[in-house]
């Protein structure tokens, strides 16, 4: 079952299950999916596409909660923090800081990286290998520190 049938069949048992919330967040995400496959002139989505989109709303309704913490509007930080659990469960575990390490080793060493000039290198190689199991945040500054080490 791909990443796109099974946020449909989601959609249904929110539908049956009245879970108002629930069900929104995914017609937003179906929606979402819906206009990159339009985009794309594609039938179906790839799983790494609708993993990327997850992600984008992902990082939005982060956004969205740190404004709205700051303006102390709790009702729309609730609203909001329920919609994100509801993306986060659609990704894979984001991976700890211990079993990052590896990876960006293995990315600096692949990309050959000599210092902070190749940080974009090193980032895309360090991504493509978590495949979207990694804090963009947290593995940037792992990525920095590595690179600082190295001149």
């Amino acid at each position: 079952m791909t990443l796109e049938e099974k946020i449909d069949a989601d959609m249904k048992e929110a539908m049956k299950a009245k879970a108002e919330i629930r069900l929104s967040t995914i017609r937003m995400l179906r929606a979402a999916i819906k206009n990159l496959a339009i985009e794309k002139k594609a039938e179906k989505v790839e799983d790494k596409d609708v993993m990327s989109i997850i992600s984008k709303q992902i990082k939005q309704h982060k956004d969205s909660i740190d404004g709205f913490t700051k303006g102390n509007r709790q009702d729309l930080v609730d609203k909001e923090t329920a919609e994100l659990k509801i993306l986060e469960s659609y990704m894979p575990k984001m991976l700890s800081a211990e079993e990052l390490r590896p990876i960006v080793s293995s990315a600096i060493t692949a990309t050959g990286a000599k210092g902070r000039a190749d940080m974009g290198k090193v980032m895309k190689a360090a991504m493509e290998e978590a495949k979207g199991a990694a804090d963009g945040k947290m593995l940037s500054q792992m990525v920095a520190e590595e690179l600082a080490k190295l001149g």
